[in-house]
């Protein structure tokens, strides 16, 4: 950005002992496993399900299956603000790092640092500034600049010195593809990501990440019953190695199976012609407690929080920063 806006970055591992930071969304994805009574099992349980679906993946020298593990480090970027002597930092991006252990040989392997993506800002534009637009409104419709400063702290991040100096490739993100849009099967396969699907439209959330400088492919890897969207700049296929890829597979196709299991817990896998439904019926469900009702109404109470903390406090700074910005 400029000389008032710096990144953070702090790590903490996401295993059985995790406990969410302060800073963290309550929202996220992993920090709502680590809540309840039954925080340390979903913990054991999803680590678990994250290490077989590995193992499935890379099944080579493998006859066990259970010669590789994957580790997650979950980072967070904070957004240090420094205005006329006055600091102040917020928590802007949290994403996952992969690591994986190859057991057989004593060996550590860089993965993916992108995987979930949480954001602050996401939730403002999206429950906050996205509602208000529409509110009077007889058709749907986005704001012109909807996305605009997000996607700018985003890339900004990337191409900061603090990111560089922390991992050496751009982040893939990994998310469920949108309910929505109809998607259609094409002849293209890969040994890893599996067979690449298209869409009939860009959805709201491809938009958005476009903003962030990212393009989106579909692909429904091998056994999965449902195509996943991936993030990225760049060349998907060739910028990362296979194991990178498996990683990233392994740790968003166990967290979507537990938060959308209507869709990627399916009994029967997608076709040539496949629109996901969160109101598909058969499906399994796994044995790792999420309320999905409760974090879509925290996600509005977070918009709020930053609209107050961070849009409100900074907007002439950010606003101006967004229009002035090249990146």
């Amino acid at each position: 950005m400029n000389k008032e806006f710096t990144f953070t970055i702090k790590r903490i591992f996401f295993d059985e002992n995790y406990n969410p930071s302060a800073n963290t969304r309550i929202t996220t994805n992993f920090a709502n496993l680590a809540r309840g009574d039954k925080r340390q099992e979903n913990l054991r349980n999803t680590l678990r399900m994250i290490d077989n679906r590995f193992n499935s993946l890379a099944h080579w020298d493998n006859p066990k299956g259970d010669r590789y593990s994957v580790e997650l480090e979950i980072i967070s970027a904070e957004l240090n603000v420094n205005i006329n002597g006055h600091a102040d930092a917020f928590p802007a991006i949290e994403i996952l790092k992969t690591t994986i252990v190859d057991k057989k040989i004593n060996q550590r392997i860089d993965g993916i640092v992108g995987n979930n993506f949480s954001s602050y800002v996401r939730d403002y534009d999206f429950s906050v500034v996205l509602p208000e637009h529409n509110k009077h409104q007889t058709a749907f419709s986005i704001p012109d600049n909807f996305g605009d400063i997000h996607g700018k702290i985003f890339k900004s991040f990337v191409k900061s010195e603090t990111y560089k100096n922390s991992f050496n490739k751009q982040p893939v993100i990994c998310l469920s593809v949108s309910s929505k849009n109809i998607y259609y099967r094409t002849d293209n396969q890969h040994p890893v990501l599996g067979e690449e699907y298209q869409q009939n439209d860009l959805s709201l959330t491809d938009h958005y990440f476009a903003k962030m400088g990212l393009q989106a492919r579909y692909f429904m890897p091998p056994n999965s019953v449902a195509p996943l969207a991936f993030y990225f700049s760049g060349d998907l296929l060739s910028d990362y190695t296979n194991l990178e890829l498996m990683s990233t597979i392994s740790t968003m196709e166990t967290f979507q199976k537990i938060y959308r299991p209507e869709i990627y817990n399916a009994n029967s896998a997608a076709g040539k012609t496949y629109q996901p439904s969160l109101n598909h019926q058969d499906y399994s469900i796994t044995q790792i407690v999420y309320d999905r009702e409760e974090r879509s109404q925290l996600a509005i109470e977070q918009g709020k929080f930053t609209e107050e903390h961070f849009i409100k406090p900074y907007q002439t700074l950010l606003e101006q920063w967004s229009i002035d910005a090249v990146l």
